[in-house]
């Protein structure tokens, strides 16, 4: 039996006692993925896993609270489940999380860009070798390092570090992220930094479909983007709103975000939204050595209060 027919024969053994189990479906073409809210056992027969299930599903996690929930997760979400869990966004009785280990997930970015847009994608098929995409009557194979999503390269998690069910051997590969995409940015000049992202702001459709598609971003019936009372946003067009919002996101997000990417991934017209989460948690880790999601019964360093922080040296004597 497959890892993948396991997960579904455990899922089909929870259900009964489950309002729903959140996973993986096939999306409008083989190389898109949709959210599957499985309720029956026909509806678990059509549960995917692999690199094309790429959306954060504990995303609706906080809107379910008060039901039985069953969600399948890649290492990636069970970080954001945890960090739920600790702000008691949602509560742990009532939550079931099926996972396996995770190998990495496409960037559909990347994949166009290598081959362009394609009209009518016939199959995608994984292996050892890449990628191959058949479409349009062409086959393409790319190399899966080429294609993946940036934060595989770098990620330590392949399995969730909390779980109910784990099908297959957890993967306990390390990896150190050593914010090297931070420190480069970090080492432009100053005014190359502004223009970059007054350049990006520009572009901004403000959609929110970050916020929206952000698993920590749960204030949104009191979100600024939305605020009348106080109206700290204009409807303006305007690059100053437009990067407001998006600095008081990244506070907001310091301590809490599990770089999950979907963020950047959600965005219409491809901002680096994440870097800016990234530099936040830079600080955060070399600051207090935290990285968000990975112990339930940790408190983020932010909801906590010590006189003497270890490495914030405020007196001068």
């Amino acid at each position: 039996m497959s890892n993948l027919e396991e997960l579904k024969r455990e899922i089909k053994e929870r259900l009964p006692d489950l309002d729903v189990v959140i996973g993986w479906e096939q999306g409008f073409d083989p190389l898109r993925t949709s959210p599957l809210f499985m309720r029956t056992a026909e509806d678990v027969d059509r549960l995917l896993w692999g690199p094309l299930c790429v959306h954060n599903l504990a995303t609706y996690l906080p809107g379910l609270k008060g039901r039985k929930v069953g969600i399948v997760v890649k290492g990636c979400d069970g970080r954001s489940v945890v960090e739920l869990l600790q702000e008691k966004l949602i509560d742990r009785d009532q939550v079931v999380v099926f996972t396996m280990p995770c190998e990495g997930v496409l960037s559909l970015r990347k994949v166009q860009k290598a081959v362009g847009d394609l009209d009518y994608v016939e199959s995608v098929e994984t292996d050892a070798d890449g990628v191959r995409i058949t479409a349009d009557g062409v086959d393409h194979l790319l190399r899966f390092e080429d294609v993946a999503a940036s934060k595989c390269a770098r990620c330590g998690v392949h399995t969730a570090p909390l779980s109910d069910v784990l099908v297959g051997a957890a993967d306990t590969r390390e990896a150190e992220d050593d914010y090297a995409d931070v420190t480069a940015f970090e080492a432009r000049p100053q005014e190359e930094r502004l223009a970059f992202w007054l350049s990006e702001m520009d572009r901004c459709v403000r959609c929110y479909a970050c916020r929206n598609a952000c698993p920590l971003c749960v204030c949104r019936d009191h979100c600024v983007a939305q605020s009348r009372d106080p109206h700290w946003l204009s409807q303006e067009d305007s690059v100053r709103d437009k990067w407001f919002f998006q600095m008081i996101h990244a506070v907001h997000l310091a301590g809490r975000c599990t770089e999950c990417g979907e963020c950047e991934r959600a965005c219409p017209v491809g901002i680096p939204l994440l870097l800016f989460k990234r530099k936040m948690n830079k600080e955060i880790h070399e600051l207090f050595g935290y990285r968000a999601g990975m112990d339930v019964n940790a408190v983020p360093p932010l909801q906590a209060f010590k006189v003497e922080e270890d490495n914030i040296k405020e007196r001068t004597l």
